[in-house]
């Protein structure tokens, strides 16, 4: 994991074996982050790990357990996604258990089941079900209190990491009410209402630098909005031709690019605006 500064100069780096699906960045500077498949730390600037979280396999079920997302919460417990488990937990700094809300997932699959998940302030849980296509709400009890399903977008589906599906990776809930989904290998970001309708998107092809060089939306992946309403979107698997985070206005001006092949390469998953102003939805 990497901090750049706005000209690109490397200023902070620690090693990640695993490619991390999600990060934060504490209120006291200290930072969550994912060096391995089943494992989160809390490490400060300075390298030191002062708290972690490993997740292993609940019974009845044996099988290997992942996570992909996870958040430290107003209370001081920390949201974790496990695959596998198929469950939400929130984790107190002792390394307690102090919720655990099921998951319903037709098909299981602990490196699938699930990408970003983000606790809303109404208390659930919006959930962005890979494997499924689709982004599910929860409430405490696990109930689904809403759900929407991606669509191919009238385009043929196609493998491999460039290619075109429905494997959704984030989603977070707006102060309007709307939902704002960054669609993975969906190749797009859209807005959709309560009821499920599409009203603000950013198609896969739609974008392009001030001195009119294309950009190509591939595996849309970290989301952030601004309080002024402008976009940071994370785009992953788009090659050395393609940045890979992009600040979007609502009209779908660029503002600025991320485009650090060097220090980043193909695979950035998750990235943190750090001088965001606050109001940021991340």
């Amino acid at each position: 994991m990497s901090i750049v500064a706005a000209d690109g100069t490397l200023q902070w780096q620690v090693a990640c074996p695993h490619n991390s699906h999600d990060l934060a960045v504490l209120p006291n500077g200290n930072i969550l982050i994912h060096p391995a498949p089943n494992r989160i730390v809390e490490m400060t600037p300075s390298k030191e790990v002062v708290w972690q979280w490993t997740s292993v396999a609940v019974a009845p079920y044996a099988g290997p357990v992942e996570i992909h997302a996870f958040e430290r919460l107003p209370d001081g417990n920390t949201m974790i996604a496990e695959t596998g488990n198929v469950r939400i937990i929130e984790v107190d700094a002792q390394g307690a258990v102090r919720t655990s809300v099921p998951m319903h997932v037709e098909h299981p699959d602990a490196h699938r089941d699930t990408r970003r998940v983000r606790k809303t302030a109404a208390g659930t849980y919006l959930v962005c079900h890979e494997g499924l296509g689709c982004v599910r709400e929860y409430n405490a009890a696990g109930n689904v209190v809403w759900e929407y399903v991606l669509d191919l977008n009238n385009q043929p589906a196609t493998g491999g990491h460039d290619g075109h599906g429905t494997c959704v990776f984030n989603a977070l809930r707006l102060s309007n009410g709307n939902t704002l989904i960054g669609g993975g290998n969906n190749n797009r970001v859209i807005e959709v209402t309560p009821t499920g309708k599409v009203v603000w998107s950013i198609e896969r092809d739609e974008l392009q630098r001030a001195d009119g060089r294309p950009i190509h939306l591939c595996w849309v992946t970290s989301l952030q909005v601004l309080p002024n309403g402008n976009v940071v979107v994370g785009n992953t698997h788009a090659g050395e031709s393609n940045p890979q985070m992009v600040e979007v206005t609502r009209t779908k001006q660029v503002v600025w690019v991320l485009d650090n092949q060097k220090v980043f390469g193909n695979d950035l998953c998750t990235g943190w605006l750090l001088d965001a102003p606050a109001g940021t939805i991340r």
